[in-house]
């Protein structure tokens, strides 16, 4: 008898050994921000996270091991040690087909890299870069690239591309605030290089290889301006938009009627805002906030994220997982989309009563995201040249939206069903 109550014991301490972390996201969780570091480290040792879309604010899941535990230790992130047991259950609660819930693997941390004139140039605007702060303060590697690596043909060794404020249009920012004389030199160096006659025809050679990186399997992500004028610049192919003051000669009397929508990943139907003379900051109206402000918008609201079926539209619902779902406004050069200016095949994730903030799409083999601002966490006045401290936001659910896109190409793939 004394045998059996002790092989008794032993089953049940087998049966109830914790064997698995759940990593909460909801209200829960001290540090949303770095618990994505710790999904894609554990990529990195390629072993499997669960991503539990809409369960306690999309958390993950994965083997417990004690350097899994160590690490959310050592980066502050909070963590449950749950029983198989505890794990099946979740799971299965997740699979009532009458709770939008789902759980979707991530398989493979996808190699990232940066589109940044810091490769090249002192760049110090490009401190305030939004996915550039994220990604260290998360502790995930990337690498960086410009002009001349994407012009060697080196995206295909990369799976996932962001692009921040950059101009495409060949206007260095439409501001010397923006750019300085080196940040130019460096730029006309590369158009030289490469045999460009000038900035704006190296960037729209940029655009497309990026567009055709992205038509070709790979993820792109782009906020700000980033997103704005690389269709701009797509849809002004073979027209010369672009002012004496930036290149010596002047622009085309009939370039507006000149674009080509059809060329364009986003957009359609937009108006050019081209140079007065004045170096204004707005490109097109496009950008809801074109003519105010610069082109930079005071943020005065919020923006909703819509919910989507989890189990029937698993793309979108891993885009917008968060704990909130109004997020806060915030400005940037491109601030927001217009409505009127988002071509009707795109998907409309975040979106405001006056313009479109986060959006997808589909191209060929590949799928970008755009989302609209400078820096979630930004502060309006003189501090926007200043780089968010992330220790003091830890939970920003903006910055949230940007991380939910560094996993979405680790998972197993799956086309939307509506």
């Amino acid at each position: 008898m004394k045998h059996f109550f002790t092989l008794l014991l032993a089953v049940c301490a087998v049966a109830g050994r914790a064997n698995s972390i759940l990593i909460p996201m909801d209200d829960k969780q001290v540090n949303h921000l770095k618990a994505y570091g710790i999904a894609y480290h554990i990529l990195k040792q390629d072993q499997e996270v669960e991503w539990l879309l809409n369960y306690r604010g999309g958390s993950f899941m994965i083997k417990e091991t004690s350097a899994a535990a160590t690490e959310c230790r050592v980066r502050g992130v909070s963590f449950e040690v749950i029983s198989d047991a505890s794990a099946a259950s979740i799971r299965k609660e997740i699979s009532n087909p009458d709770l939008n819930m789902d759980v979707v693997k991530l398989v493979t941390a996808a190699k990232i890299v940066v589109y940044s004139p810091i490769k090249v140039s002192p760049s110090e605007f490009e401190n305030t870069d939004a996915v550039l702060l994220v990604l260290n303060y998360a502790e995930i590697p990337y690498e960086v690239v410009y002009d001349a690596e994407i012009l060697k043909g080196d995206l295909v060794k990369y799976d996932w591309l962001h692009l921040h404020h950059e101009d495409f249009t060949g206007q260095y920012g439409r501001n010397t605030r923006r750019m300085s004389p080196e940040d130019v030199k460096a730029q006309e160096d590369i158009a030289r290089k490469f045999g460009y006659p000038k900035v704006s025809n190296m960037k729209l050679a940029v655009a497309k290889k990026i567009r055709d990186f992205c038509a070709g399997g790979g993820y792109l992500f782009a906020m700000c301006s980033g997103a704005e004028t690389f269709d701009i610049a797509l849809a002004a192919e073979g027209v010369d938009i672009v002012g004496g003051t930036y290149d010596g000669d002047g622009i085309d009397p009939n370039a507006q009627s000149k674009l080509d929508f059809g060329k364009t990943v986003a957009f359609q139907n937009f108006t050019l805002e081209l140079d007065n003379g004045y170096g204004g900051m707005s490109f097109s109206d496009i950008n809801s906030s074109a003519g105010r402000f610069g082109g930079w918008d005071q943020p005065t609201g919020y923006f909703s994220l819509f919910n989507f079926s989890a189990k029937w539209d698993v793309i979108p619902a891993m885009l917008v997982q968060n704990h909130e779902s109004i997020i806060k406004e915030f400005h940037g050069q491109t601030t927001a989309f217009r409505k009127s200016t988002v071509k009707p095949n795109v998907l409309v994730m975040g979106t405001s009563q006056s313009s479109d903030r986060y959006i997808y799409g589909e191209l060929a083999n590949g799928q970008w995201t755009f989302y609209g601002g400078h820096d979630p966490e930004s502060v309006r006045g003189g501090g926007w040249k200043m780089a968010t401290d992330l220790n003091l936001h830890p939970n920003s659910p903006g910055y949230r939206l940007i991380l939910n896109n560094v996993l979405f190409p680790s998972a197993k793939k799956k086309k939307r069903k509506t």
